[in-house]
């Protein structure tokens, strides 16, 4: 099937551990989770994605019921908010999401993929979740050591003030939005082209627009752009731009300054989005980290796509509610596959084997006729919860007990044998070093215990 994959036991591995990394983050910041429906009623998606609504997948009518694959898994949190009148929660959802897209497989994007979504959804002061939303993207990013990144962030409300003072009509703010989202993937010739061509804006809205999305600083840009004659004659871009200078100044606080960026080109294609926005991409190593100082150090970097994006979105619960109830709600979104991917990549060049399982322990034999005593062996380690295997032959011969450990990468063997049962121990071997040790039955458990404990 076009668009989706296959995961073998090593990818599985890889995957399960950036899954791992990602959940032990969520939790460390005291999220829950939940978990919704993976198709939902048409009218619920529809309207929300702006440009991107034509990539929903369409269910065929059900008895009556127009359905919908789920886009992400933003609208669905947004409507289950709603509908269980919930006004505030900090919940993770890891779900898979349905695009109708064009697959470029290569470059990780599929038509099935897993979002891992973080969102605090609540009414609480100015920024304080937003960092702390950032402060997460930076944790999972480090500890997955993917290289240098940075995390650019704007702000929607100084993106439609600056449309506004540059002259671009109130019905096209967010058309003009999409395409300035390409800025990332496009020259801005091209993306001027577009604005002017294809989406009617003068040549000189596009120029004045075009001065300020090459800009890129930190706290010191935004305060500079709150003197700026032209930005400052709009009260919605100076409270964006006050808003972004409190982010700097919890960012500071949280130690992430030398990744993040204040980037006016940055603006995030999905409708929803009401006022702080950011996506965290990767750089090429040996990239010095953009200070503010060198506001054009970014420049040199060659992006390697985004990996991680998000923003807030104070609208979207309302639209679900009957009364028109708003809960303000920020969250941000890691993209998984793209991470995956290059996770994948390191895994085949580094020599390193991964291990698709994690038995501790085979329970193996020396001589013929020991497999009630190799079956009861086992049943004692999984009672006490030991990772064990035994082979599925009555008489296997020691050596491929041996090199079936050596395959798999289990570190362990326990060995019985007539004398062993005699003298009422075990021999315990250590696959990597051969080394043995005799441990009688009643220690066995305890040792193997604190054998892989250490590993």
């Amino acid at each position: 099937m076009q668009g989706t994959r296959d995961y073998n036991p090593k990818q599985m591995a890889i995957r399960e551990k950036v899954f791992n990394t990602i959940t032990r983050c969520f939790k460390r910041h005291g999220a829950e989770t939940i978990d919704t429906p993976v198709f939902e009623l048409k009218e619920t998606l529809t309207g929300k994605y702006g440009e991107d609504s034509k990539l929903i997948y369409d269910l065929k009518d059900q008895g009556g019921e127009l359905l919908s694959l789920r886009y992400d898994l933003t609208v669905p949190f947004a409507r289950y908010l709603a509908m269980n009148k919930i006004t505030n929660i900090k919940r993770y959802h890891i779900a898979k999401v349905y695009r109708r897209d064009n697959p470029a497989m290569t470059r990780g994007r599929y038509r099935e993929f897993y979002q891992c979504d973080f969102d605090i959804a609540g009414q609480y002061d100015a920024m304080i979740p937003d960092a702390e939303c950032l402060k997460i993207v930076h944790e999972i990013l480090s500890e997955l050591e993917l290289g240098d990144f940075r995390i650019k962030v704007n702000d929607r409300r100084i993106l439609d003030g600056m449309f506004a003072v540059c002259g671009v009509p109130d019905d096209k703010f967010r058309t003009i939005c999409s395409t300035v989202d390409k800025l990332d993937k496009m020259p801005w010739e091209d993306v001027k082209k577009e604005m002017v061509n294809e989406k009617g804006l003068s040549e000189e809205a596009a120029d004045q627009i075009g001065e300020y999305v090459s800009l890129q600083g930190g706290m010191d840009l935004a305060e500079r752009l709150l003197l700026d004659p032209r930005m400052s004659q709009s009260k919605q871009a100076c409270a964006g731009l006050s808003d972004i200078k409190l982010l700097f100044s919890y960012m500071q606080l949280f130690q992430l300054t030398d990744r993040v960026v204040f980037d006016l080109s940055l603006a995030r294609g999905l409708d929803y989005y009401t006022g702080v926005i950011y996506e965290a991409v990767l750089t090429q190593a040996g990239v010095a980290p953009v200070s503010s100082d060198a506001p054009n150090r970014a420049e040199e970097s060659v992006s390697v796509g985004s990996v991680a994006g998000g923003g807030r979105y104070d609208g979207l619960v309302g639209m679900f509610d009957p009364k028109g109830r708003k809960v303000p709600c920020v969250g941000v979104s890691i993209g998984i596959e793209r991470i995956f991917s290059i996770m994948e990549q390191k895994a085949e060049a580094s020599a390193e084997k991964v291990r698709t399982t994690e038995v501790q322990v085979l329970v193996a034999s020396a001589q013929k006729n020991l497999l009630e005593e190799r079956l009861r062996l086992v049943t004692e380690l999984w009672n006490a919860g030991i990772k064990a295997e035994v082979m599925y032959k009555k008489n296997p011969k020691l050596l491929s007990q041996l090199q079936f450990c050596e395959e798999t990468g289990i570190p362990l063997v326990a060995i019985l044998g007539e004398q062993e049962l005699k003298d009422g121990v075990v021999k315990l071997r250590v696959v990597a070093t051969r080394e043995e040790v005799d441990i009688s039955q009643s220690d066995l458990i305890g040792e193997i215990k604190r054998r892989t404990s250490e590993a």
